[in-house]
């Protein structure tokens, strides 16, 4: 008898050790996944790539504005999936899927071929989105129990990788476009299918999961919580998406914006690497920033950076634009740490997945709503009015959305401080 207990003992040692060293590659494997789905080599190219296709600017708007459609109607239902049948096989289907996606887009000669390749590509990011945050939280928390601390820099190192990977596939996409689109986007096809590697691989770390049987989730109860139980959360749910909106749609004026200013295709791929890299740094950076001006302030630089970024480019004349549009990006870096991290901190893992999901649903909904009318404005009035009308557009937001988070936050500091 001594011996068996001694022997479970052992065996339960054992698998301890092997759930943590499991646990512990988990966090490179998500990293990997999340650096070749964000490795696009297509993006610093892709509006002078769909209008080879015959696209004007009103119809890449339109087409983007499908993509994001995609996610709206499957972002929150994704995210669902994640949380009921498992984060690890979310990662699987999103995987195949943006593999799949690329291969389309091999054989998209007109406006329909790329709608087909934004639908696969949007059902893909759709299940990508939410679970791989869901995920790599999940682990840490597994490893480390309750550290903030952990949990932060985990968000802040999947930022910078994501960046990081957009950043150097700017490069490498900018130099083959010097001898094809179609060498550019055979080897992008090829990069995209690695997801699946890495992503087969995942361990599924214990958590509070729902059941779809007995303990199933209600998006009505989700909604609840992230709307009106905490006022604090529900201004952060609401900054989120209209912040990270803020780099989104200069995203499709900017490739324009460098070729009005005399800048050739393969100058594209550095520029894009700088705009990476900018806010790959500010990632890292981020929570130091936060420690030194304080939460309200670092509010405040996330809120005013997309005013002075807009509003420069539209202004500055020559190549000063380019320099001032970084401004942008590094919001962009703030917004994916900070706000982020401040989110994930206040939901509970069984619909950590579903609630990243959601701001993700906004951001895209936001877009659909914005995007053909930034678009039509560009192609009728020019570059410089499009993003006049953005910068204005963010001080009426930093008015409603910002400020009042500025406000909620500092009364909760006077009252921990009292």
């Amino acid at each position: 008898m001594h011996r068996f207990f001694l022997t479970a003992h052992f065996m339960s040692e054992h698998w301890g050790t092997v759930v943590s060293r499991k646990l512990k590659r988990n966090i490179s494997l998500i990293y990997g996944l999340s650096f070749f789905q964000c490795f696009m080599l297509i993006v610093p190219v892709i509006v002078p790539f769909f209008a080879s296709k015959g696209l004007s600017l009103a119809e890449i708007f339109y087409v983007q504005a499908v993509f994001a459609t995609t996610i709206v109607l499957l972002e929150a239902p994704s995210g669902y999936f994640a949380d009921i049948f498992g984060r690890r096989n979310a990662l699987m289907v999103g995987s195949v899927l943006h593999g799949l996606g690329y291969l389309v887009l091999n054989f998209a000669n007109d406006i329909w071929g790329l709608m087909v390749f934004e639908i696969v590509l949007g059902i893909a990011a759709s299940l990508l989105s939410g679970a791989d945050l869901a995920l790599l939280y999940d682990t840490r928390k597994a490893l480390e129990g309750e550290k903030g601390s952990e949990h932060s820099k985990a968000i802040s190192h999947l930022s910078f990788t994501k960046n990081a990977a957009e950043a150097l596939g700017a490069l490498l996409g900018g130099t083959l476009t010097i001898y094809s689109f179609d060498l550019l986007i055979q080897v992008q096809s090829v990069a995209a299918w690695l997801c699946l590697l890495f992503a087969s691989f995942v361990y599924e770390p214990l958590y509070q999961q729902a059941d779809a049987a007995t303990h199933r989730i209600k998006i009505i109860e989700i909604l609840r919580h992230l709307f009106m139980q905490d006022p604090l959360l529900r201004k952060i749910v609401i900054a989120i998406p209209i912040y990270s909106l803020a780099t989104f749609n200069v995203a499709w004026l900017i490739q324009p914006y460098w070729e009005e200013r005399g800048m050739s295709l393969a100058m594209f791929g550095v520029l894009w690497c700088a705009q990476g890299f900018t806010t790959a740094i500010t990632t890292r950076i981020g929570f130091g920033i936060e420690r030194r001006l304080g939460a309200a302030m670092t509010l405040g630089l996330i809120g005013i950076l997309p005013v002075v970024g807009h509003l420069g480019m539209a202004i500055a004349p020559g190549k000063a634009g380019i320099v001032i549009a970084l401004l942008l990006f590094a919001g962009g870096g703030l917004n994916q740490v900070i706000l982020v991290n401040a989110l994930n901190r206040r939901v509970p893992s069984e619909f950590r997945a579903t609630a990243n999901s959601c701001t993700s649903l906004l951001f895209r909904l936001l877009f659909i709503l914005t995007g053909p009318v930034i678009g039509c404005v560009a192609q009728l009035q020019g570059l410089e009015m499009a993003l006049t009308v953005i910068g204005a557009s963010y001080i009426a937001v930093f008015a409603m959305v910002m400020m009042p988070l500025i406000q909620t936050v500092k009364s909760i500091q006077r009252r921990v401080a009292a």
